[in-house]
């Protein structure tokens, strides 16, 4: 299989970083130079009609994209150890927490980076600075709500480790081309289990 990804972006980072927990081998990764916009190009785009990454492609040549469906498959054909839950409560809430991360902390941050980060200008055409700042407040919020549950538990969605803890790992780490440090910002449990996540070998990818 081929992945199709970029260094630092935090969605193929999510699925090198399930890759690794999960010690598959045999997945060569395939840099796609987004700054120079070759995710736009037609050959890309016939691999993914979106324009985005990562991609995963199968052993019989068709391509997989999307994060959660690339990293549901990856769970299916190697169940352990298992990161989006053995039983169906399990799953249910796993997954309820990996969406929370997905849509109130993953997706403002990125917004607010990629409308206010002049390196991402050739990314978002047009950059919009101020909406990227109200994105900021709302991710904000976000870390808000994380940092309530991580105040009680060891990791987002209860006690074991999950593919929500490394949703929410790969989009703070992100946020360091900002600079950003949550205990900065007065997110001390958060900023505790950023670097317990950060000691995994999975998060050296």
């Amino acid at each position: 299989m081929k992945l199709y990804m970029s260094p630092r972006a935090p969605n193929p980072r999510r699925v090198q970083m399930f890759i690794a927990e999960k010690a598959i081998t045999g997945i060569t990764e395939i840099t796609v130079d987004l700054n120079g916009l070759e995710h736009k190009t037609p050959g890309f785009i016939m691999k993914n009609p979106m324009a985005r990454i990562p991609i995963l492609e199968l052993d019989d040549g068709r391509h997989l994209s999307e994060t959660r469906a690339i990293c549901g498959y990856l769970e299916g054909i190697t169940p352990a150890p298992n990161l989006m839950g053995e039983t169906p409560e399990a799953r249910a809430f796993i997954e309820m927490a990996d969406r929370h991360m997905e849509f109130y902390l993953l997706l403002p941050l990125a917004t607010w980076i990629r409308h206010t980060h002049p390196g991402l200008a050739t990314l978002e055409v047009p950059q919009f600075p101020d909406y990227g700042a109200k994105q900021f407040d709302k991710f904000l919020q976000g870390l808000a709500v994380l940092e309530s549950r991580l105040a009680t538990q060891a990791f987002i969605a209860g006690d074991a480790f999950s593919i929500a803890d490394i949703t929410a790992f790969c989009g703070i780490e992100f946020t360091r081309l900002m600079k950003f440090k949550p205990a900065e910002a007065g997110f001390t449990h958060v900023q505790a289990w950023r670097d317990r996540i950060g000691a995994r070998p999975s998060a050296k990818v």
